[in-house]
């Protein structure tokens, strides 16, 4: 037994004893094993006292319940667009089409003597005439005749002759999207003659005379508008020729 004893106190030395325990004391309040920092965060400071002049005042809420201050003013939309909506143009307006304008350059070309507007053949109005040139080609498309891509092409370099003719012989100066224009309003009594050309052959006499007085009709209304829109009194006959080339296609289109 003496043996085993022996062997029990020899097998785990240890310098601990119950006698350490009470030497031991914890100070909570500042002191001890808990006044230590680990791992950078002081525990100590978390039960010391702040006097009350040093913390920072509450402002005191002055809103009422359930109804918080509003920090801003929302703006109308109004502020935006402007101060009444009645004042804003019409979207065709802004877009360019003005059915007033495309009906009086339209009583314009039909009627070849009567005067024209110059402020508003001067307009870059491209609306007209593009449905001009669908009608023209749809005419043309009832004849059994496919020619879509010859009236477009033949009217992109016939506009741009033309500009360069204008600008050379006017001393104001004229816009490539006017003379398109001008040129496209123009084109009307063109539907005509291949309207006509659905029903009867226009390779006769009849055919030429009428097919003559339609080139005719379009170069005038066309060289009238672009007199009274550039100010050139007296060189209507110079301008009506180029015009009446351009349009003399347009009408072999319509024959052949």
């Amino acid at each position: 037994m003496s043996g085993f004893d022996n062997f029990n106190t020899d097998f785990y030395q240890t310098s601990y004893s119950i006698d350490d325990q009470t030497q031991q004391s914890y100070d909570y309040s500042g002191g001890g094993p808990y006044s230590k920092q680990y791992g950078g965060y002081d525990y100590s400071q978390q039960g010391r006292f702040v006097p009350p002049d040093m913390m920072q005042p509450q402002q005191p809420y002055t809103g009422q319940i359930f109804q918080p201050t509003q920090a801003y003013t929302p703006s109308t939309p109004q502020s935006f667009y402007g101060n009444n909506f009645e004042d804003e143009p019409p979207l065709l307006e802004e877009l360019g089409i003005n059915f007033d304008h495309i009906w009086q350059k339209t009583l314009t070309v039909l009627h070849p003597l009567k005067v024209a507007d110059g402020s508003i053949m001067n307009e870059t109005d491209l609306a007209g005439p593009m449905v001009f040139c669908l009608a023209f080609g749809a005419t043309l498309l009832l004849a059994g005749k496919i020619q879509f891509g010859y009236v477009y092409g033949i009217s992109a370099i016939g506009c741009l002759g033309m500009f360069c003719l204008l600008n050379l012989m006017s001393m104001t100066g004229v816009s490539f999207g006017c003379v398109a224009s001008v040129l496209g309003y123009c084109l009307l009594p063109m539907i005509l003659l291949s309207s006509f050309a659905v029903v009867f052959s226009l390779q006769g006499m009849v055919g030429v005379i009428l097919t003559a007085g339609i080139i005719g009709w379009c170069s005038f209304s066309a060289s009238k508008i672009f007199i009274s829109a550039l100010a050139m009194e007296g060189q209507q006959l110079l301008v009506a020729y180029p015009c009446a080339l351009l349009y003399g296609v347009f009408a072999l289109i319509s024959i052949f």
